[in-house]
């Protein structure tokens, strides 16, 4: 039976692993239980000059390892679940990539499309005066996530500064470079999840220089995913973004897709290409099928038909469990999402690492540390999965519960 709840699916993948770790039920009941959360409900003047509430979330989900961390969503379909469940993840994500942090995650119920940029800054402003106490470079750093931005991420940072009476840019991450932002954030999260992608090619025999790839969404993520496959020398022939695709057996031209879907606000209809649709991009027989836009974007209903050799989730939660499971008995690799997506938060911690020792360090620094924590972190995922005959999602998260699991017993906590 399908759960729609992102919270509830995390929840699921807890039990499943909890037995490879033979925990006890009370230390998988806690692993199931946000640490704290917030909830707050703030004032904003609007620009015609009333005032509009919104409201919003903190959860700091466990924080065994170190400082909790994660992004702030703006988001008209913002619900506690989504932000526990990701705040979840970011445990697993960080323990994973054997950062010294737990999970966070935040959010506000709002639509950014329809503000202004004063009301957009008064928001932001806002959220961190209704939050501030309860986060720090010390105890929780939040950083951005699904429409919020660098801008964004700098009023939020001097809203804290001013607040608390001192400089302490290391409250957020992902601030513009010149308020002491990391190079190479930009493109981290794709960059880090092409890392994870090579080794896993070579892992299924797979040549990058010869293999096809399919993007599905072209947002953030998604477009520099494409725009970095020529770099590790693949060829794109598919991407698509909520109104469709575009397919060319031979390549799409990625700099100039990029520029059209600029000017149109769509890839549908891009020269050369032939239109697709969401469903028919993730049938296709290529090598790499890239899922960069929604949850459970691949479910039970269509698991059966995709035709890649492996799916890299680039995005949140793209595999729901019953596909996971369908995917595995086709023995299709599904490279888990805190695995393929960490490159974001790894920079995000090279950035608080510099902040701290008040260092900058150049991007070539930045990427060479990167490659090394995501390489590192597949090869002891595939080492578990093979050991134990499981999946690489449940081989990721065995590995990062453990570590969590072990720093709360030397800390007394269980």
């Amino acid at each position: 039976m399908t759960n729609d709840n992102p919270f509830e699916m995390v929840k699921q993948q807890i039990s499943a692993c909890s037995e490879y770790l033979h925990l006890p039920q009370n230390v998988e009941e806690y692993l199931k239980t946000p640490m704290r959360e917030i909830h707050v409900a703030f004032p904003v003047r609007m620009d015609d000059g009333s005032f509009k509430v919104f409201q919003g979330y903190r959860v700091q989900y466990n924080n065994a390892l170190g400082p909790t961390k994660g992004g702030i969503r703006f988001h008209p379909g913002e619900t506690i679940d989504t932000i526990r469940s990701l705040a979840a993840l970011m445990t697993w994500k960080c323990s994973l990539l054997d950062l010294p942090l737990g999970g966070g995650k935040g959010g506000v119920i709002c639509n950014p499309k329809e503000l202004s940029a004063g009301e957009l800054e008064r928001l932001s402003r806002a959220y961190i005066r209704a939050i501030y106490k309860v986060i720090g470079p010390d105890c929780d750093v939040p950083a951005p996530d699904v429409y919020t931005t660098p801008q964004i991420m700098a009023w939020m940072m001097d809203e804290y500064c001013t607040l608390v009476g001192h400089n302490a840019c290391g409250v957020i991450t992902g601030k513009p470079v010149v308020l002491g932002g990391s190079e190479g954030r930009g493109d981290a999260t794709a960059r880090g999840g092409w890392f994870v992608i090579r080794e896993a090619a070579k892992d299924n025999n797979i040549d990058l220089a010869k293999a096809k790839i399919a993007v599905q969404g072209f947002g953030n993520a998604g477009s520099h995913a494409a725009t970095l496959g020529k770099s590790f020398g693949c060829t794109i022939v598919a991407v698509s973004d909520s109104h469709g695709g575009v397919y060319n057996e031979n390549g799409l031209d990625i700099p100039t897709l990029v520029a059209y879907k600029q000017k149109t606000g769509s890839v549908r209809d891009f020269p050369g290409a032939k239109n697709i649709t969401n469903e028919e991009l993730l049938e296709l027989k290529v090598d790499i099928l890239v899922p960069a836009a929604l949850e459970n974007a691949i479910n039970a209903s269509n698991a059966d038909k995709v035709g890649a050799k492996i799916v890299a989730e680039l995005a949140n939660g793209p595999v729901s469990p019953e596909a996971d499971a369908i995917l595995f008995a086709k023995k299709i690799p599904v490279i888990p999402d805190f695995l393929c997506n960490s490159g974001g938060v790894t920079v995000s911690y090279f950035e608080m690492v510099q902040n701290f020792s008040l260092d900058r360090w150049d991007e070539e620094s930045v990427r060479a540390r990167l490659e090394r924590k995501m390489t590192k972190a597949y090869h002891e995922v595939y080492a578990v999965a093979q050991e134990h005959s499981i999946s690489l999602r449940e081989a990721a998260y065995t590995l990062a519960m453990k570590r969590v699991v072990d720093a709360m017993k030397l800390r007394g906590w269980v």
